[in-house]
């Protein structure tokens, strides 16, 4: 079954009630986490983006910590499932203020980690793709911001 057009959905969910609308969206959230997390950031993250880059700064890097960095492999695995987990949270805000900043955060924990990466190619062109996708983040912005986030990159030495 192929699934509609976003104008097609949006065409359907005009003709529907306030109390109907509600009802799909609570059936929507319960199938996918992802959908439930998306939701929570619309209803009670969006209004203070501040907060919400705060909290998403504090896990990633948390979740350095937990990094297995016995082998290069597990090292590997353990960054991607970070970087996994930040390019989620970065999709739901949509902002590239957002995204600039979380991407600067990932690079300056993956450089203060425990983690070698002159002994990896991968881990050494995982970071440099982070820094590309930074630089055409920071490219897009206001010139003050512009200004603002790449004195922290050189600040931080990315």
């Amino acid at each position: 079954m192929k699934p509609a057009t976003i104008h097609e959905l949006s065409k359907d969910l005009e003709n529907r009630t306030n109390e109907d609308l509600i009802v799909l969206v609570l059936r929507m959230a319960k199938f996918k986490k992802e959908n439930k997390e998306l939701l929570t950031y619309l209803l009670r993250q969006s209004d203070n983006e501040a907060r919400y880059i705060e909290q998403l700064k504090q896990e990633i890097s948390s979740q350095f910590l937990l990094i297995n960095t016995s082998s290069i492999y597990f090292a590997k695995k353990g960054l991607r499932k970070v970087l996994r987990y930040m390019d989620r949270f970065i999709r739901y805000s949509g902002n590239k203020e957002t995204e600039v900043e979380l991407r600067i955060h990932y690079c300056i924990e993956l450089k203060n980690s425990d983690i070698k990466m002159d002994r990896s190619i991968l881990i050494t062109n995982l970071y440099n793709r982070q820094i590309d996708k930074i630089r055409k983040g920071i490219a897009v912005l206001h010139e003050d911001l512009r200004f603002d986030f790449l004195q922290t990159m050189n600040e931080s030495d990315l």
